[in-house]
């Protein structure tokens, strides 16, 4: 059994999606003025590597509260999206076959590797034909090595919404991808932690995303 990392370092600067609060994580107390470390952090909900909970996109929706844990942890098939153009849109036929209730269903787009350019915001994203497919296949986890399971900058989050209305948990900003791939490949069982912080009233939490090869 191995443990691989999925998440992105948080840290001062980083990428975030436009109009996200910016953030900033620096000393408030050190050791050689206060003999400990610790640190202010100020962010968005949605930074870095997260989780959206439906709430995100509707007032009468759950919040992270509300969710069953089992949104967040389980059993992963990784479909393969790499190689795609700038912008390309994800349609029902690439989750054919690789759907199933329950599913923690992971996108690799290979985006990941774009992470800190400009290029990062012109990634691959799942039409609302594709949203529907999953939701239809009793999927209620969709994760993405991308900004967004829509289009930078997008006008009515047709994938969020379709997803968060089925009561479905997203996650984004995910790295690593292709390491679950080979695993995939190789026949290796894969098991995903997507565990978020116990905000109350929650619309989003940042995640240590950690897969579990074998």
């Amino acid at each position: 059994m191995r443990i691989v990392d999925l998440s992105v370092p948080i840290a001062s600067g980083m990428p975030v999606y436009p109009g996200d609060p910016e953030v900033s994580a620096c000393p408030a107390l050190t050791v050689a003025a206060d003999g400990v470390n610790v640190a202010r952090l100020s962010l968005g909900s949605h930074t870095g590597t997260h989780v959206d909970a439906p709430f995100h996109v509707d007032d009468s929706l759950p919040a992270l509260e509300d969710l069953p844990l089992e949104r967040f942890v389980g059993r992963a098939v990784v479909v393969d999206a790499r190689g795609l153009p700038p912008r390309a849109p994800l349609r029902p036929s690439l989750f054919e076959g690789r759907a199933r209730p329950g599913a923690i269903v992971l996108v690799a787009t290979g985006w990941s590797g774009h992470w800190g350019t400009g290029r990062y915001a012109a990634h691959p994203h799942l039409t609302a034909e594709a949203a529907a497919f999953l939701v239809e296949a009793g999927v209620r986890t969709v994760g993405i090595d991308a900004l967004s399971v829509d289009p930078t900058p997008a006008d009515d989050f047709p994938a969020h919404r379709i997803l968060c209305h089925a009561h479905a948990v997203i996650a984004e900003n995910l790295t690593g991808l292709g390491t679950l791939l080979d695993a995939q490949e190789d026949g290796s069982p894969i098991e995903v932690s997507l565990l978020p912080l116990r905000l109350r009233s929650g619309d989003g939490s940042p995640v240590r995303a950690v897969a579990r090869i074998g």
